[in-house]
């Protein structure tokens, strides 16, 4: 059953098993395997809501995409969120670059009619890479620790943009960014 949607930001392979190897190892020491078992792949949320319409999105982020290069992202820390569910990320260096494209994508949906929530306005958003959720509060510091551990800043590339269905995770469609170019070849 659907707890919601999300448009998300994959990365090139090999900042994905950058990402994925901190999955892993936080799944071996059985700190977390949440994201794993949800079916997840490693990303950066661009915006989230309980519906919506997906025809419409498809056609936005389409077009969105189609605009857009390959865009730089270099993870350089590590956080965590004050919340229950006991997240820690991978925080992306905020460039100008992945603020804009973010601004531009909630631009091109509000042209649309899709609402953007107040957590991913432009002016309140804060781009995270999950690696662990629901972390047990006793194993946090143990998990930071084994993050803190990461060669950083794990630097590469966002290629994709996707809408996925969650939870567990089910991608509903997906565009390479700057798609106008291959096909302009």
């Amino acid at each position: 059953m659907s707890q919601g949607y999300a448009i998300e930001l994959y990365f090139d392979p090999a900042l994905e098993n950058q990402v994925l190897k901190a999955w892993n190892v936080l799944a071996r020491r059985q700190i977390s395997t949440q994201l794993i078992e949800i079916e997840s792949r490693p990303h950066i949320t661009l915006f989230t809501s309980p519906f919506v319409d997906i025809a419409k999105l498809e056609n936005v982020l389409r077009n969105f995409s189609a605009k857009q290069e390959p865009l730089a992202v270099s993870f350089s820390s590590i956080g965590s969120f004050p919340s229950d569910n006991n997240v820690l990320f991978l925080g992306p260096t905020p460039s100008l670059s992945l603020l804009q494209f973010h601004s531009q994508l909630c631009d091109a949906m509000k042209k649309e009619g899709v609402e953007v929530g107040d957590e991913q306005r432009p002016d309140t958003w804060i781009p995270y890479c999950s690696v662990a959720e629901e972390v047990p509060k006793t194993r946090m510091a143990e998990a930071f620790t084994v993050l803190r551990d990461l060669k950083m800043p794990v630097s590469g590339y966002a290629v994709e943009v996707s809408l996925v269905e969650y939870s567990p995770v089910r991608e509903l469609f997906s565009f390479t960014l700057g798609t106008h170019h291959i096909s302009e070849i």
